[in-house]
């Protein structure tokens, strides 16, 4: 039985990830600041909070990550842990690079020196290549982030591939386009935006406020997501691959999709917040995931119009269907 280690468990790829593991047979670790205190909710959502080990482990401190990886021995290792947010990064910047650097850092160095044959999968970002305008990103595309988080995870990036090169290491970063799910926590806007449609829809909520609605992004589907990570490190020779759909649109089509899955028109009810806007926004994140149908044999099945959709449709299956449907009327009736 082969074992793996994910850090970031309690997050939404580690849950997918979890769970598309463990249906390959595998022995899943988690591990967590204070495993003692996390629920780790989307583990539980999944049904397979019994299914998983958690141990207390800080990527940030040197002692406790090699000393769970010494006692493990994994055969591999999912780096999903640190700071999520790009927004947040701003905010706290110092917090950003420590726990995404640092960790990835001690992760390397501590699989160096213990002489294991683990693979380290690492959770790159495509806002490692800032604004990537009308070309599509590729691995070969020039890194200029513009963002405290982009910067983490482009220098993170290059230790891997350092230590991959010098040290011979079975390390790689995927490139991750933007992915959702209905695991997302709403201080991401697209999980922001599905809560606030169903809210108006109820009659709980008036409007929802957003900032730059004519930024771009490539959303795909996170549960397909995690099965490329997982083919990565199944590679011989490991590599760096963007991991997308192909297809870009803007926040505001993404605004749009959410709010006619509801039935109601997006426009009566969304306002804009210049204070929302980032310092340095990311204006358009375009992709070519051709390597990873080259390499993985891996290709988007769900895009954006599908994604928000499918978080609408488990957001309004989470909650009363039958207060929901009548006040959706009432909303409607308003909104005519």
């Amino acid at each position: 039985m082969k074992s793996a280690l994910i850090t970031g468990i309690g997050g939404q790829d580690g849950a997918y990830l979890a769970a598309h593991l463990l249906g390959e047979g595998y022995r899943v670790v988690g591990t967590s600041r204070d495993a003692a205190s996390d629920r780790f909710d989307g583990l539980r959502v999944l049904g397979i909070r019994d299914q998983v080990s958690i141990r207390s482990m800080s990527l940030v401190d040197f002692r406790s990550t090699i000393k769970v990886l010494a006692e493990e021995l994994p055969d591999e290792i999912y780096n999903l842990a640190g700071q999520t947010s790009v927004f947040v990064s701003f905010e706290q910047p110092v917090e950003t690079f420590e726990s995404i650097v640092v960790g990835v850092v001690n992760l390397l160095e501590a699989i160096r020196i213990l002489k294991a044959p683990i693979r380290l999968y690492n959770a790159g970002s495509s806002e490692m290549f800032g604004n990537t305008g009308i070309i599509p990103a590729t691995e070969e595309t020039a890194i200029k982030p513009r963002s405290p988080y982009g910067i983490a995870k482009a220098t993170s990036f290059w230790q891997v591939a350092q230590y991959r090169d010098a040290y011979s290491l079975r390390a790689c970063t995927g490139i991750l386009f933007n992915h959702e799910s209905p695991l997302r926590p709403e201080r991401f806007v697209t999980q922001k935006i599905v809560a606030a449609a169903c809210r108006i829809a109820a009659g709980q909520q008036q409007t929802l406020t957003l900032g730059d609605l004519t930024v771009q992004r490539d959303w795909g589907w996170a549960p397909e997501y995690v099965v490329a990570m997982h083919r990565m490190l199944q590679l011989e020779q490991p590599e760096d691959i963007v991991i997308a759909t192909g297809r870009t649109h803007s926040l505001e089509k993404f605004v749009a999709a959410a709010f006619e899955a509801v039935g109601l028109p997006w426009r009566a009810y969304v306002r804009h917040d210049q204070s929302l806007v980032r310092p340095t926004e990311l204006a358009c994140g375009r992709a070519d995931p051709s390597r990873a149908r080259e390499l993985l044999g891996w290709q988007a099945r769900y895009h954006m119009p599908h994604v928000a959709r499918m978080m609408v449709e488990a957001r309004l299956a989470s909650c009363s269907l039958h207060e929901i449907g009548g006040a959706a009327d009432s909303s409607r009736a308003k909104a005519a």
